[in-house]
């Protein structure tokens, strides 16, 4: 007999990107993200209007914070003698584009508030309030796993309108994102090192992973790819506080465990070889020992090369093991940001003739 509360996913789980593509491939549907708290569902805005452009209108709604004056209200139409239903200025229907909807938690929020987004839902005629939605609009909603235990709660009559697909967490899509977007190097060769910090409590056999978001356990912070941002802000501010302070915000940030094990990449960047250095003399300057050490100085090379120092760090890199010289090669060849920068350098094309076969 198989236990109660084992959790069973026939699905497969969804990138962001895959969950966009899906929403706007099939915009009859309303998409009903579901995931994790922390995995990035929020952010997906930014994919949309990369994709869509100025051709939109976008509008996020934090459903969770409405009350029903924000939705919509009843304005009384004299000459006709009946009340009408004017939206809310949020969902920018009054624009005249297609707007994407993107109703976030929406199965938090309180059952009158949902009532009132619900012809959002229908099949054909989607409205809010008396307005109509323009041509071409999207509506996608997000919210938790029933299991996740944060309040989320929808009837069968929602469901029965919705298209259920579920979120995971990637931790290779993450921080080739994290290479894009200034992620602290420290922080990355964490993750590098721990990847189990991106397992999730719906795997199984995880109830001693100290990391993890995990419902049964008194949790005040937890790893996620949202609260690694915010640890990566944090540990990029650290020569304004002392070590106490950093610690003290990073357990409030990530969790006790993985801030104490995060502590010894931080004190490894604080003994590496500055830019500067390596910029100035990439053959002279020293290689660290320590694995962690070359890793955290790895991932800060990945955060900052550029035009001008794309052969400096080449030189410095090619000094360093076959998996170092992997690692930085293949990040930045694969990152969107720095593929430019990767390709214009002659020793890194180099680089990529001799080492084809792991690209």
């Amino acid at each position: 007999m198989s236990n109660a509360n084992t959790i069973i996913n026939f699905g497969k789980e969804l990138t962001i990107e895959q969950a966009v593509r899906l929403t706007l491939a099939v915009p009859e549907n309303i998409m009903y993200w579901v995931g994790e708290p922390g995995i990035g569902k929020s952010s997906a805005m930014a994919l949309f209007e990369d994709i869509l452009g100025d051709a939109y209108n976008y509008a996020y709604i934090d459903c969770a914070n409405l009350d029903l004056g924000d939705v919509a209200i009843p304005v009384p139409d004299l000459k006709a003698g009946v009340t009408r239903y004017l939206p809310n200025s949020r969902f920018k229907l009054n624009e005249g584009k297609p707007v994407v909807i993107m109703l976030d938690e929406y199965p938090k929020a309180p059952k009158p508030v949902q009532n009132m987004l619900h012809p959002l839902f229908e099949a054909r005629k989607r409205r809010l309030g008396d307005s109509f939605l323009p041509e071409g609009s999207i509506v996608f909603i997000t919210g938790n796993h029933a299991s996740d235990g944060v309040g989320d709660s929808l009837l069968g009559h929602t469901l029965g309108r919705l298209t259920k697909i579920y979120i995971g967490k990637f931790i290779e899509i993450w921080m080739q994102w994290a290479a894009d977007n200034g992620v602290d190097g420290a922080v990355m060769a964490w993750v590098d090192e721990y990847p189990h910090c991106f397992a999730s409590y719906r795997d199984g056999d995880q109830d001693d992973n100290p990391y993890i978001y995990n419902p049964r356990k008194m949790q005040s912070a937890y790893v996620s790819p949202r609260s690694l941002v915010r640890a990566s802000n944090i540990v990029k501010s650290r020569d304004k506080f002392d070590s106490d302070t950093l610690i003290a915000a990073l357990s409030g940030t990530i969790g006790e465990a993985a801030a104490r094990d995060m502590q010894a990449y931080i004190e490894f960047q604080d003994q590496l070889p500055k830019r500067e250095q390596i910029m100035k003399d990439p053959k002279g300057t020293s290689i660290p020992k320590d694995a962690g050490a070359c890793s955290v100085l790895v991932y800060n090379m990945i955060q900052s090369v550029d035009k001008e120092s794309i052969n400096h760090y080449m030189e410095y890199v090619e000094r360093m093991e076959p998996e170092w010289q992997s690692t930085f090669c293949i990040s930045i060849a694969k990152s969107s940001k720095k593929q430019s920068v990767a390709f214009s350098s002659a020793k890194f094309a180099n680089w990529v003739q001799a080492n084809e076969d792991i690209l």
